[in-house]
């Protein structure tokens, strides 16, 4: 599935602009990691545009959220390699029993973009203004950007090193500021 028909699913089912956001950014993060790993990087970018497909229709109902979705892309004929890593990526309803890196990947990119976003928010929208400094000191602040799941961020730590993720997730974000709105 291309990045397009993928977006177009999305905006089927999401109109939010910030939840559509929220979903860009996760997407390039996990574009960019896939890559470091040596992963598909078109098929974990589509599972990071799909991630939260069902996200208002259920009204952020997280009993259904992930199941709802799964339900949603398989309907569409999305197979099993995209739409298992988005059915479990409900840490609340999964717990934190993932063992592939691409179900890793997810969780650390959901929250890692929105902590980078919200890091470039304080810089004026600025997303060449934030460093690996700056998310790292703004992870240690659990206050600054509180729905950004510090232990899901931590559990990438067992495949790549911390500071490297997070300059693939602020380049993968950057390459897609104008889609996001930021500088």
């Amino acid at each position: 599935m291309e990045k397009t028909e993928a977006l177009t699913l999305l905006k089927q089912h999401v109109v939010s602009p910030s939840l559509l956001g929220h979903c860009l950014s996760t997407a390039a993060v996990m574009k960019g990691l896939a890559a470091e790993l040596g992963q598909d990087a078109v098929v974990w970018e589509t599972i990071g545009i799909l991630h939260d497909i069902d996200f208002e229709e259920i009204h952020e109902d997280m009993e259904k959220h992930g199941i709802a979705g799964y339900e949603i892309l398989r309907d569409a004929g999305i197979g099993e390699e995209i739409a298992l890593p988005i059915k479990r990526h409900n840490h609340l309803l999964f717990g934190s029993d993932y063992t592939t890196p691409v179900e890793i990947c997810l969780q650390v990119a959901d929250s890692v973009s929105g902590l980078i976003v919200a890091c470039a928010y304080v810089k004026g929208g600025n997303i060449s203004d934030v460093s690996v400094k700056t998310v790292t000191k703004k992870y240690k602040a659990p206050s600054f950007a509180a729905g950004c799941d510090r232990n899901r961020i931590a559990l990438g730590d067992a495949l790549i090193p911390r500071e490297r993720m997070y300059e693939i997730a602020i380049s993968e974000i950057a390459a897609i500021k104008d889609e996001l709105g930021l500088m």
